[in-house]
């Protein structure tokens, strides 16, 4: 059965539907030989379909983990620029599995990664809100706090505003629990910045009501449970809708 390319990339754990189509659109990507063109169908079965040369095989064994993701780490699975990678962490888990979203080089906490690409798109695809919560320890202008539960534009962007809790407060800094829901690329930091605040631990503690398992020290990870795993579909079918 012919489906598209991006489909088949992501239904067999290589990436999103959204990865697919850059990979595409680079000329990474070709069906018997020729080289694909965004919108082109295949069928997994009977054509030969290669990324940089590697034939694309079935559909690997769906793989769902949680790991805390230490800072000093990127969440990429190969850096150019010889970075330690969330890869290096989770080489057990004998899957190819890719980080669904981000979190940045200086931030910790809770990470999700998987081989199942509908998974991934839904969770992450702009147009679809699954709130994620973190803990924020800042300090400069703190009046600045107030600033952060208030509509902002950021890159030419305008940002929801954040849920704030203020967890712990003194003079000089203090802990919050933000929740957002686009988390677009070091968002929490420039938008703390923008209130003139600085960022000096950024920890995320839950996915939607998936908390970071207290159990998991940094660089750790384990395998979801099949509760929590139906939980994330069910979210993923609710942002489909």
């Amino acid at each position: 059965m012919e489906e598209r390319l991006q489909k088949i990339l992501a239904q067999a754990g290589l990436c999103s539907r959204r990865q697919a189509e850059e990979w595409i659109l680079d000329g990474r990507v070709r069906v018997n030989g020729r080289a694909a063109s965004l919108g082109d169908r295949a069928d997994a079965q009977r054509d030969r379909i290669t990324v940089d040369g590697r034939p694309v095989g079935q559909a690997e064994e769906k793989k769902y983990l949680m790991l805390y993701k230490p800072r000093g780490y990127v969440t990429t699975m190969k850096d150019e620029h010889g970075r330690k990678t969330v890869a290096e962490l989770v080489r057990g888990c004998r899957a190819r599995v890719i980080p669904v979203g981000r979190l940045d080089y200086n931030s910790e906490g809770l990470l999700l990664l998987t081989n199942d690409g509908a998974l991934i798109n839904a969770l992450t695809h702009p147009r679809h809100e699954v709130d994620k919560h973190y803990e924020v320890r800042v300090r400069g202008r703190l009046e600045g706090i107030e600033q952060l539960s208030q509509p902002m534009r950021i890159d030419g962007y305008d940002i929801r505003p954040a849920v704030v809790e203020v967890l712990e407060r003194d003079e000089q800094s203090a802990k919050l629990r933000l929740t957002i829901h686009e988390g677009r690329n070091r968002q929490i930091r420039k938008m703390c910045e923008q209130c003139g605040l600085e960022v000096r631990r950024l920890k995320r503690v839950a996915i939607g009501e998936l908390p970071l398992d207290p159990a998991l020290r940094p660089g750790a990870w384990r395998a979801l449970t099949e509760e929590e795993i139906s939980y994330l579909q069910g979210k993923a079918a609710s942002a489909q809708d």
